[in-house]
């Protein structure tokens, strides 16, 4: 009854869905599951991040069309669907104080009026699991934090015919389950830090650990750990796809592969509103919903 599931994954950038949840995604691809990446901007005021093609003149200024193609990459390669919200990037404000926002950015914009045009998406395609961030965006960029808000609001409002008439906003539809990514969480990344010293290999994890450690930071609770192991692979091509903001020779890519599959062959995820009974923790997104689909 596969081809009846469809999962929504609502991301703020493109690239963020390669970095988040990517094996996942492709894992139920591959079990029939129709699969769509919502991503709210174009990353319009993205850095590029690839010390290679930083000051190529032609990429900074078509950073838009660039990282357009590059999302059409990452999307084949993982077999999903993806659609744009159309917002405008807000950027990632440095300094102390921090600057303003920009005028128009997606950070900026009314919450239910954002939210809307995620209706029209969970409308149209009428998944029954939701993933997104928490209400920290996993971590603090306005946009992330943004998406969590929209998110909240069109999982309920995609049911809410008073709030989003069907006349404008299409059919009324109610997800059954919405979920936190939480990939970048201390158990994992303690687990391959150890497992790369204990190999005598060098951690990329040890700077971020000591950050962890100097800050206040609450554990989420991991409720969902879905074995994607055999599509990490692809989750690296995909990342990768993304050249402006991913080094191939940088510290994503320095735990072997074999390592990881054999340490932490999963991927989390915090289980944030459920409408079906279920039973934690869980090893599939889409558990007390199979059975019914």
């Amino acid at each position: 009854m596969t081809d009846q599931l469809r999962l929504m994954a609502v991301h703020a950038h493109p690239d963020d869905e390669s970095s988040k949840g990517a094996a996942t995604m492709a894992k139920y691809v591959s079990e029939g599951v129709d699969v769509l990446v919502v991503t709210c901007t174009g990353g319009e005021r993205g850095s590029i991040l690839n010390p290679k093609l930083q000051g190529d003149s032609y990429i900074e200024e078509h950073i838009h069309e660039v990282r357009k193609k590059e999302m059409d990459e990452a999307r084949e390669i993982l077999g999903v669907g993806q659609e744009w919200l159309g917002f405008i990037d807000s950027g990632l404000p440095e300094g102390d104080p921090l600057p303003p926002l920009p005028e128009g950015c997606f950070a900026l914009e009314d919450v239910d009026k954002a939210a809307g045009e995620l209706v029209r998406k969970i409308r149209g395609f009428r998944p029954q699991v939701i993933t997104t961030y928490d209400e920290n965006g996993g971590y603090p960029h306005p946009d992330h934090i943004m998406t969590h808000k929209i998110s909240m609001v069109a999982f309920e409002g995609a049911a809410d015919t008073e709030k989003y008439p069907e006349s404008e906003y299409g059919p009324a539809h109610q997800p059954q389950k919405l979920y936190y990514n939480q990939g970048f969480n201390r158990p994992r990344t303690e687990a391959l830090h150890q497992a790369m010293l204990d190999r005598g290999l060098e951690s990329p994890y040890g700077e971020w650990l000591k950050r962890w450690s100097e800050i206040e930071r609450t554990e989420r609770t991991l409720t969902t750990h879905v074995p994607c192991a055999d599509f990490f692979e692809i989750r690296d091509k995909a990342l990768i796809a993304h050249a402006t903001q991913i080094d191939p020779d940088g510290g994503w890519f320095k735990v072997p592969m074999e390592l990881q599959k054999e340490v932490w062959p999963t991927e989390e995820y915090e289980l944030a509103k459920s409408l079906v009974d279920t039973s934690l923790p869980e090893d599939d997104l889409f558990a007390g919903i199979r059975d019914n689909a």
